[in-house]
């Protein structure tokens, strides 16, 4: 009988375990292109609403990830990093802007509610000629993906093995 209520015990307190408030984060930015700060080559971004989606390169990355030369089936890639080829999810308490992200003075509105840095992966491009309907090169459709990104703040994280970013368009 011992044994029995001793067994009864232990599943209960198993299955009645509190993780605490575990929050599995998530965005969904499939609308729109991705928009670049006009005086900055380090900074591409999505926003939905009051979330962004920050991309922090810097120029030589930048210039090295987005050729205006086609990759066929392969990428160019760069590896993120918490320091170098940043990615950043934030939420805002609303509406983001690219005033908001491109600022040279700091906004003071809207804040940033909460932060997630990517803190693992990889930037995925793949680049295809942008042409009129005269088949003239006009420019380039980068498509950009991250693999196998981890994202971490103070209190949780969140990971996805495939994110498409979208596309980032470079007219000549």
């Amino acid at each position: 009988m011992k044994k029995i209520l001793l067994f009864l015990f232990v599943a209960f307190n198993l299955s009645s375990c509190d993780d605490g408030d575990i929050t599995l984060e998530s965005f969904n930015f499939d609308d729109g292109l991705i928009q670049k700060c006009p005086d900055s080559k380090e900074l591409i971004f999505k926003t939905s609403n009051d979330e962004l989606l920050l991309v922090n390169l810097g120029e030589t990355n930048y210039d090295a990830l987005f050729q205006a030369i086609e990759t066929g089936s392969t990428p160019r890639t760069l590896t993120i990093t918490s320091s170098q080829n940043q990615v950043i999810y934030r939420k805002y308490s609303s509406t983001v802007s690219q005033n908001t992200v491109c600022s040279i003075v700091p906004v003071s509105s809207p804040i940033v509610a909460k932060e997630w840095l990517a803190t693992g992966g990889t930037i995925s491009v793949l680049t295809n000629e942008l042409t009129n309907s005269d088949d003239e090169v006009i420019g380039h459709s980068h498509n950009v993906s991250f693999l196998n990104i981890n994202f971490s703040s103070s209190d949780n994280s969140f990971s996805f093995t495939s994110y498409n970013y979208g596309n980032h368009e470079i007219l000549d």
